[in-house]
């Protein structure tokens, strides 16, 4: 069954490819990201009919602009069936005492809020449907941290616990909510890390039928 995929951080290497399996597999995209002109190259390369995606360059920090675009979705497709969150962004390399407020304030940005503006524009799509999958691709040292990732962890750790409550609070409705870790993206094949491929590997049984009952999990894949 074809399906409408809301993906984010469309144009990042993970995101693109995640956009390129999703469109094989014949689902509808809905492709976020902040880059316009990345957008504008991701959709072409795509070459998919216009009934089957839709992109939208904005800011996941702005609750009205998510708002905006769930709306859009919903008026082009009928509402989400699965929310892929890939936005990243990473600050480390200082200890907690000579970390900068400012950077912590840019990783809740960048992983709590951007989630929970998704979740709040999206969810009553997905309990509409009465089907959906959420997916996010997280860290091991969140549960396991290790020096000079604090600010990253500290935002992630917060973001995993929205993504974990976020299954309990739809568990109902059909919808599932899943955490892909992996300690690096491989997108050069150099072995050191987790391929593209692979984490979207995970993905596409996530979003599968047959996935219905993996929920609530922080998946390893590294």
């Amino acid at each position: 069954m074809t399906r409408t995929i809301v993906l984010t951080g469309a144009t990042g290497g993970l995101g693109r490819k995640a956009a390129e399996e999703f469109a094989a597999r014949g689902h509808s995209l809905a492709l976020l990201d902040r880059n316009q002109d990345k957008l504008d190259v991701l959709t072409r390369d795509l070459n998919l009919p216009d009934e089957r995606l839709l992109s939208s360059a904005l800011d996941l920090r702005d609750a009205e602009a998510v708002r905006a675009t769930a709306e859009a979705v919903a008026a082009k497709f009928g509402g989400a069936h699965a929310l892929i969150h890939l936005v990243g962004g990473w600050v480390g390399g200082k200890t907690l005492v000579e970390g900068d407020a400012k950077d912590l304030d840019f990783m809740l940005g960048q992983h709590v809020w951007t989630t929970f503006h998704l979740f709040q524009a999206f969810a009553p799509q997905l309990v509409e449907n009465g089907w959906g999958r959420v997916i996010v691709v997280s860290s091991p040292t969140v549960s396991n941290p290790i020096a000079k990732r604090g600010l990253y962890n500290a935002a992630k750790a917060a973001q995993e616990n929205l993504v974990l409550t976020f299954d309990t609070e739809m568990k109902e409705h059909g919808v599932t909510a899943n955490i892909l870790q992996v300690r690096a993206i491989d997108e050069d094949h150099t072995g050191k890390g987790t391929t593209p491929d692979e984490i979207v590997a995970a993905m596409m049984y996530l979003v599968s039928e047959e996935a219905g009952k993996v929920n609530k999990a922080r998946i390893p894949l590294y």
